[in-house]
């Protein structure tokens, strides 16, 4: 947030091994992301080791729909067919599709739930980070609910009505409860209480692009 003392971002060699396939037909391939690697190619050649690159190897007609952050893992949808990547990329932009995390967040929430109404904007001269601007900032807006609470530490469900870059990282920080191993927003004590970042695409509800018959895929929480 303004004000902050910018922290450098932390890049971390993504995890080796196979993807884990959650769901592959003709037109789809659903991914269970694993922390640490990038959806797409990153800036700089050593980051060109990213989560598209590695399904092509399997599947070479791979596209991506939708991205997930490199430290947040879980599902992710990617397009075998133009047509697929055309009629779910057009339900994520008209907020059409189903998404919700789980996530473990520092302090003990004394709601059970709420929304988040606060427009975010790039903090450019601390980038990637985001922050909340009134003036110039796009509407994000982001559910939550309480799962359970322990040790100091709260357990949510958090559904992001947008999609805006950091979103659930940013929301839950201006709660005043950071996401546990966030490198970019976190305090020291809650970067210190995990190793990663402690955010996971549990669901992600759409239609599949043949027929339209709604379909849902989840991920375990690792954490």
């Amino acid at each position: 947030m303004p004000g902050d003392t910018p922290r450098p971002f932390i890049y971390s060699p993504p995890p080796a091994g196979p993807l884990p396939v959650i769901h592959a037909d003709d037109h789809i391939l659903v991914i269970d992301k694993p922390s640490g690697l990038l959806t797409v190619p990153g800036n700089r050649p050593e980051r060109a080791d990213c989560l598209e690159a590695r399904a092509r190897a399997d599947f070479p007609t791979a596209r991506i729909i939708h991205r997930l952050d490199m430290d947040t893992s879980g599902v992710i949808v990617l397009a075998l067919t133009a047509h697929a990547q055309a009629h779910i990329g057009k339900q994520f932009e008209k907020r059409q599709t189903s998404k919700s995390y789980i996530a473990r967040v520092q302090g003990e929430m004394t709601q059970s739930s709420g929304r988040v109404d606060q427009p975010l904007i790039t903090d450019w001269p601390n980038r990637p980070r985001q922050m909340i601007c009134h003036e110039r900032g796009r509407r994000a807006v982001t559910d939550w609910e309480v799962l359970d609470i322990a040790d100091g530490v709260s357990r949510v469900r958090l559904a992001p009505l947008t999609g805006r870059s950091h979103q659930l990282r940013v929301h839950m920080l201006h709660l005043g409860h950071p996401i546990l191993g966030d490198n970019l927003y976190a305090p020291p004590d809650a970067l210190a209480a995990s190793d990663r970042l402690c955010l996971h695409a549990r669901e992600l509800g759409f239609r599949h692009p043949d027929g339209g018959a709604p379909v849902s895929f989840e991920s375990r929480p690792p954490f």
